[in-house]
């Protein structure tokens, strides 16, 4: 008998333990424009860095950092005494093996000379040719000019230096165009296209905006952030702007709908995302979400919900799947009617 007595009196107080006490909020459609913010670095669109092909010793490099030059000019010259030595010794074998030629040709016409001998002599014409065109093309890379116009931006070597081959000797920038590459999640990178306008402030540059233009999206996705490489190019480049500097670029997506609630509702555990939906009967029902864009104190909703249900905002300490819960008054409400 006491028995049954505990039993019934533990029933009575589940029962009548009172509802959880919540804040509610509504799931809504709204059209918006979201737009965020990127930090980058500005950088030369084009950067051309000069090695050397032929080794030797560097007999001029007339520009230093910051000097503007012209496609065409000559940025290096390397001692070129060998090579010239060799390239005359080419030319003279070649003159050699066209008169053994010439002189075979008439000697054949006579019949006072084997063919195979004539083959022999043109063979040896041919590979002294070879080797002229093979020397001209080393003596060229002697000398070595600007590919474009721009500005010296490194100076690695100093006239009397022994360079070896394939050494890194000066940089050139074109500084005319400017661009930054930007992360930007994978979310906002499908609004995106190439040729949208974007804005642009340059740190260095304050109460300025400037207007740039998308110039490529990478194709794939850092694994780890989510983020793709976004290209902006500023053409021309501002007055002031220089590479190197820091720039914040304003990215924009088009109006579109989106399914939102406010960023408190969204829960996550080990299982993933979820909220704390409310059935007709007032009980809160535990519902697993997607979510997409955080838009100022708000989030995105790409899966789980549905226009005009209501989820919990406030009051998740002891909330539990199935809970009866029970709505509170807003502090803004009772202060509206405490004025009344």
């Amino acid at each position: 008998m006491v028995s049954c007595a505990d039993d019934t009196a533990s029933q009575k107080k589940k029962q009548a333990r009172p509802a959880q006490l919540v804040e509610l909020a509504l799931v809504s459609t709204e059209t918006i424009q979201h737009s965020t913010q990127r930090t980058g670095s500005l950088r030369a669109r084009t950067e051309v860095q000069l090695f050397n092909q032929e080794e030797g010793t560097l007999t001029e490099l007339p520009f230093y950092e910051g000097a503007t030059v012209k496609k065409g000019d000559v940025l290096v010259r390397i001692d070129d005494k060998l090579l010239r030595a060799e390239l005359d010794k080419a030319r003279a074998t070649r003159r050699q093996a066209e008169l053994d030629m010439a002189r075979l040709k008439k000697l054949r016409g006579k019949r006072l000379v084997a063919e195979d001998e004539l083959a022999r002599a043109r063979t040896a014409l041919d590979v002294a040719k070879a080797d002229e065109r093979l020397l001209q093309t080393r003596f060229s890379y002697t000398r070595m000019h600007a590919p474009i116009d721009g500005i010296i931006s490194q100076r690695f070597a100093e006239p009397g230096l022994v360079a070896k081959r394939h050494s890194h000797l000066l940089t050139l920038i074109d500084t005319s165009t400017l661009i930054t590459e930007v992360a930007v999640s994978e979310l906002l990178l499908p609004s995106l296209s190439n040729g949208d306008d974007v804005e642009v402030s340059i740190d260095a540059l304050p109460g300025q905006t400037f207007m740039g233009k998308i110039l490529r999206i990478h194709p794939s996705l850092n694994v780890a952030t989510r983020t793709g490489i976004v290209e902006i190019v500023l053409e021309p480049a501002p007055v002031g702007a220089v590479p190197g500097q820091l720039c914040r670029v304003k990215l924009q997506s088009p109006p579109q709908a989106r399914l939102l609630i406010p960023f408190s509702a969204l829960r996550r555990d080990q299982e993933g995302e979820f909220v704390f939906v409310v059935n007709d009967k007032n009980k809160s029902m535990r519902t697993a979400v997607r979510s997409g864009l955080r838009i100022q104190n708000k989030i995105e909703i790409l899966d789980g919900l549905k226009d005009g249900q209501s989820v919990v905002v406030k009051g998740f300490l002891g909330l539990k799947h199935g809970k009866t819960i029970r709505t509170a008054t807003p502090t803004a409400t009772k202060q509206k009617t405490s004025q009344k």
